[in-house]
């Protein structure tokens, strides 16, 4: 698949979409209660680290115009429709490791990962 900018336009292709683990799902209902007006989580990318990409979090208290939302029992994950070619299929899970809490991600486009995990190449 070409995807350079100049060729690739994503409201061409038919999205497998994202889904929420149960545990993903309950944190992210535990941090909308907790934070007023905030509606949901979007998640993207950004190009970072040795391997390319990196996943971002944000609060969402308003979704944009080009996000995509993804929702599992009343969890909103809004994703930017530039972020699907990189994250399409992706599952996003809440785990604990440790005293540790943290998202994680596990994304079928993703061919490698940096050592230290922060970073991902398609």
């Amino acid at each position: 698949m070409d995807m350079h900018s100049e060729t690739f336009n994503p409201e061409d292709f038919a999205w497998q979409g994202l889904t929420l683990t149960p545990a993903a799902a309950v944190h992210i209902c535990e941090l909308v209660a907790k934070q007023p007006g905030m509606v949901g989580v979007r998640l993207g990318v950004k190009q970072t680290g040795c391997a390319g990409f990196g996943y971002v979090l944000d609060s969402v208290s308003e979704p944009d115009k080009d996000d995509l939302l993804f929702e599992h029992d009343g969890a909103k994950l809004y994703v930017p429709l530039q972020a699907m070619p990189f994250i399409d299929g992706t599952e996003v899970d809440f785990v604990r490791e440790g005293l540790n809490q943290i998202f994680k991600f596990y994304n079928p486009k993703a061919q490698n990962e940096c050592g230290c995990g922060e970073s991902f190449g398609v």
